[in-house]
């Protein structure tokens, strides 16, 4: 070993002594990258003892290099945000919370008090708060809807225009053939149909739907029409209050008037043309021998005809 190290460093000690400083002449011989690097390799003798100069790479800088000038910069650097941009508002603190209130306690007016009993010493002030109210509004609470039912009379009363109260359309005001004996101008009430008819030149004749009398208040013949009367007042028949003696004995011309907006009354009797404030009734058996129709159709029937009219009821 001893001999292939001396065999080694024989030709670099060599060159050196012959080319100048060893610094500046020793070929540099890489190592791996993966591999030690020895400073001094200690001989088998401690006072003999063999160095290795490793020369450092870049001791000094190669002729011609020169190093890059830094940058130097010559503008103007803007603070960022140096001043508020136009416009700008800064944002409202949010409300600071009220304080609280102190509420102090009331002393004993007496001189003491049972914690002055026990304690021998004045009563203590205890500060209590008061709650602070919501900022918000709270939603009202929605009551309940009452609603309370119309008293109940021997009539209901008309509500709005109760002559537009949905009917058969059968009952409805319509021109129609007529084939009978009676002339024009004639009233003919046809019962069991529960129609009115109101004829015509031509063969024609108006009909209304009407309500009759209930069973056992029926009738028939001709009569003729001796008087009519608007929004006419009521009065009950004797008969009539012994039977309904919750009836009222007078009852003045209106919407509430059991013989609606029109009356045309027939000879000497006690029966009627006249009108209704109880629509949904026109084509059943529901008077007491009266000829009831709705307000809308009395109240036209009563614009083509006059006193005198004929009217006949089968």
């Amino acid at each position: 070993m001893r001999r292939i190290c001396m065999s080694a460093l024989m030709p670099v000690a060599l060159a050196s002594a012959l080319s100048g400083p060893a610094f500046a002449q020793v070929t540099y011989v890489p190592y791996a990258a993966n591999q030690p690097v020895y400073a001094a390799q200690p001989q088998a003798v401690p006072s003999q003892q063999y160095y290795v100069y490793v020369a450092p790479r870049y001791e000094t800088a190669p002729q011609g290099y020169a190093p890059a000038p830094a940058p130097v910069y010559t503008g103007t650097v803007q603070p960022r945000y140096a001043a508020a941009p136009q416009g700008y508002a800064p944002a409202a603190p949010p409300p600071a919370a009220p304080a609280p209130v102190p509420v102090t306690a009331a002393s004993s007016s007496g001189g003491g008090g049972f914690l002055e009993a026990i304690f021998g010493g004045p009563t203590i002030q205890v500060r209590s708060y008061q709650p602070v109210a919501p900022g918000y509004q709270q939603a009202p609470v929605q009551q309940p809807t009452i609603i309370t039912p119309p008293p109940v009379a021997y009539a209901p009363s008309s509500q709005g225009n109760m002559a537009a109260y949905p009917a058969d359309p059968r009952f409805n005001r319509q021109v129609v053939d007529y084939r009978g004996e009676e002339g024009p101008g004639t009233i003919v009430i046809d019962t069991p149909n529960k129609f009115l008819y109101l004829v015509e030149d031509g063969g024609k004749a108006l009909r209304y739907g009407i309500g009759v009398g209930r069973p056992g208040f029926t009738w028939s013949g001709i009569k003729e029409i001796t008087a009519m009367k608007e929004w006419p007042d009521w009065r009950p028949p004797s008969d009539m209050l012994q039977r309904r003696p919750d009836l009222p004995r007078y009852m003045p011309g209106g919407m509430d008037n059991p013989l609606g907006a029109r009356a045309m009354y027939l000879g000497s009797t006690l029966y009627r043309i006249h009108g209704s404030n109880e629509p949904w009734t026109i084509g059943t058996n529901v008077s007491s021998g009266c000829i009831r129709m709705r307000n809308d159709d009395v109240t036209d029937l009563y614009g083509r005809v006059k006193i005198g009219t004929k009217v006949v009821v089968i």
